[in-house]
């Protein structure tokens, strides 16, 4: 089954893609299609499919309603959208290819080529946010020939500078010359977004005017977050171009863009293991608490079994077996099987609390008014599952996937520290706590890296919370008033 599934997401695609080398070679780069690549389109996909189905109902439309008029959850939305951005850009996978190269150079990503400035200003080691000097001194030789014990100048952040010892002048136009230009976009985008409350048609209304400006008001909050996020780029890209915004790690990488390339394996742990845990969950939790005895007994013994499992030392020996022979592959495949396999296990290890609370709520909603009704008209036992039990569990489904994604993306972290998770040579947020785990103990003390992984799981874990939550309310039936 494993050989089934690595030809399935792995040797078909790419034998797709080798079908027009000579259209590749034409192009100077040809696809690469990865195993978790190609779980994000089928994730994509599927939650088109979603959707389209969940917009013709009137419990998602009005779930829907309630949603978009609450103003935090639609700025965390916008931030979780900003994530994914960048996760998508780092999933577009290509080689260069030329004729002297046919077979093409290192994978690279889309996200790759848009850092390319940050990639290619590397250090020889570490170096503090916004420093112009090394971090430890050298011994340097003078013309005269005598040597010296000082901080050497860097090679890229600061060269742009007469004196690097005084940044404080050129800092502050950056700044200011990245308030102009994000607040040139910001302005634009606003336009854009209230553009549309003057030009649509008015719907036959009670009150167009009232109409009218809630969507004038609805059009300066988009502007607004777009404002926001369009000074955070404008920033970054201007003050990147001459200084390392959050120095450099120990063979003298950017850190702010390892913290970039982190964002990708963050979504791809959280999002797909929680794809993985959800069905799982709901189908063993209903078929559990609706349909009892000996199903019920076989379920409970599995998820129980299961769960007196301590987690990590069930990931730790799949990985072991499953990562037998992956050396034999480039770098980048075998850390991408790697990635996948931890997706899958973590996901096989984490269905049984859902599963069990699942099983709670249909214990007791089995025994409502609507089902036995059901029941008594002789609808079929999966009809009423379907149609009655799993929506009236969705809450739960939906507090508890996003619980279990922030924790998913926290957890990459820990796992990353005892050595089962990614591949260390995978950028992410946990190889960075890890790496800086070992920094903390150096005299001076290397902290920056550490507080790049901080801000960036911050960003995505309180927004996925607060979103969550909104979601929740809108789609328990207990909270619904109207």
């Amino acid at each position: 089954m494993l050989d089934a599934l690595e030809w399935l997401f792995y040797t078909a695609p790419n034998l797709l893609v080798g079908q027009l080398d000579s259209y590749w070679l034409s192009r100077g780069w040809k696809p690469v299609i990865l195993g978790s690549d190609l779980l994000v389109y089928m994730l994509i996909l599927a939650g088109a499919i979603w959707i389209n189905v969940a917009r013709k109902r009137e419990y998602w439309r009005v779930a829907y309603r309630q949603v978009i008029a609450r103003r935090m959850p639609m700025i965390c939305f916008g931030l979780l959208c900003c994530y994914a951005l960048v996760g998508m850009l780092d999933t577009l996978h290509f080689r260069r290819v030329s004729n002297e190269n046919p077979t093409g150079g290192n994978i690279e990503s889309l996200l790759d080529v848009l850092c390319d400035p940050l990639v290619r200003r590397t250090e020889k080691t570490y170096s503090a946010p916004f420093a112009t000097r090394a971090f430890s001194k050298e011994t340097i030789l003078l013309p005269d020939g005598t040597q010296v014990r000082e901080f050497p100048p860097l090679d890229h952040a600061g060269s742009h500078l007469a004196d690097r010892d005084d940044t404080s002048a050129d800092i502050r136009e950056r700044i200011l010359k990245g308030l102009l230009w994000g607040l040139f976009a910001g302005v634009l985008f606003t336009g854009l977004s209230v553009l549309p409350a003057f030009v649509w048609p008015m719907e036959a209304a009670d009150d167009p005017i009232r109409k009218r400006r809630a969507r004038i008001v609805r059009g300066l909050w988009i502007g607004g977050f777009l404002t926001f996020v369009s000074l955070c780029v404008a920033e970054a890209i201007i003050l990147s171009k001459g200084y390392h915004i959050f120095g450099t790690d120990k063979t003298g990488q950017d850190v702010f863009y390892l913290a970039l390339k982190g964002a990708r394996t963050g979504l791809v742990i959280g999002t797909l293991t929680t794809l993985i845990v959800t069905p799982f969950a709901i189908l063993f939790g209903v078929l559990a608490g609706y349909m009892g005895g000996r199903v019920d007994d076989l379920i409970q013994y599995v998820y129980t079994t299961l769960s007196s499992i301590p987690d990590i030392l069930l990931i730790a020996a799949a990985m072991i077996i499953l990562q037998v022979g992956l050396r034999d592959e480039e770098t980048a495949v075998s850390a991408d099987r790697r990635l996948v396999y931890l997706c899958f296990i973590m996901g096989i290890t984490s269905w049984t609390g859902l599963c069990r609370l699942i099983r709670a709520e249909v214990l007791k909603l089995r025994e409502v008014e609507f089902v036995q009704a059901a029941d008594a008209f002789g609808i079929g036992r999966m009809q009423i599952m379907a149609r009655h039990l799993v929506p009236n569990v969705m809450h739960l489904v939906l507090i508890s996937v996003v619980l279990q994604f922030s924790g998913l993306v926290l957890a990459e972290a820990v796992l990353a520290y005892v050595g089962i998770g990614v591949d260390p040579s995978m950028q992410s947020w946990g190889n960075m706590i890890n790496q800086a785990r070992l920094e903390l103990a150096r005299d001076p003390v290397v902290w920056w890296s550490l507080l790049a992984a901080f801000v960036f799981m911050l960003g995505l874990v309180l927004p996925a919370n607060l979103f969550g939550d909104a979601v929740r309310d809108a789609l328990d039936p207990r909270l619904r008033t109207r």
